[in-house]
């Protein structure tokens, strides 16, 4: 089997897999929702506490008419392997272009001061959208105007100008499920003010303590833009609950 630098090679056994666009139609060499069109064996049979089963069709089979979405962007070439971009549900959508946030995590991931990377586009009551980079450093690291400036530069190279964060923010750690996982959209639901029982449970994560510091940060966030003062790039020693 050939195999492709940064390419699944091949769907898995037993996966019915295609790529959807927005109308529901099998498309290749273009993004689309990754779906799965028959029965695979790893699909769980329901949820906890959802007798009638709803919870379950509204998160997997909703939109696409009883098809399974998987909930990621994949391209499926025509030489049949498979390129994963990132979730579909955390989709950052910057003036009506989505961009992909694993392709934002590969580049920054790559600098030597971050061990960590997590990009949040947010939308905003006010009708604006907030793209913010979580980073984690190396203890030797500080986040200064020169490593904003180079993981800017290195994003911009890397992916395109697009892809370029309106903020930088040092975070102690990066929160992920138990079996590794970014919870890129329970981060973006506390960001935007979502109360934290209705995002996450903290059994379900591997570091709970962070729950309530990206609660904390989104918090101040929109405490900064009620009171006019955010400033773009603001030093994030200032930042309540930073870590170093």
């Amino acid at each position: 089997m050939t195999t492709w630098a940064g390419e699944l090679s091949a769907p898995h056994l037993g996966v019915a897999l295609a790529a959807y666009d927005e109308e529901g139609r099998p498309v290749v060499d273009q993004v689309g929702e990754l779906v799965v069109t028959r029965p695979m064996p790893s699909m769980p049979l329901y949820f906890w506490n959802d007798p009638d089963g709803a919870r379950y069709r509204d998160a997997y089979c909703s939109a696409y008419d009883g098809v399974w979405r998987q909930g990621d962007w994949i391209t499926l070439t025509s030489h049949g392997s498979v390129i994963v971009h990132g979730r579909s549900d955390s989709t950052l959508n910057r003036n009506g272009v989505r961009l992909g946030s694993a392709d934002i995590h590969d580049v920054a991931e790559r600098l030597p001061e971050i061990t960590e990377a997590l990009v949040i586009g947010a939308e905003e009551p006010d009708g604006g959208y907030w793209m913010s980079l979580f980073v984690v450093l190396v203890a030797s690291a500080a986040l200064d105007d020169d490593l904003r400036d180079r993981i800017r530069d290195a994003i911009r190279t890397g992916a395109s100008p697009r892809h370029v964060p309106d903020e930088i923010i040092e975070v102690p750690a990066i929160p992920h499920t138990r079996t590794g996982k970014k919870l890129e959209v329970p981060a973006k639901r506390l960001l935007q003010g979502a109360p934290v029982e209705q995002v996450v449970n903290p059994a379900a994560v591997d570091n709970p303590d962070l729950i309530d510091h990206y609660a904390s940060l989104g918090a101040e966030r929109r405490a900064q833009r009620l009171g006019g003062h955010f400033r773009q790039g603001a030093d994030p020693a200032a930042r309540a609950g930073r870590a170093r």
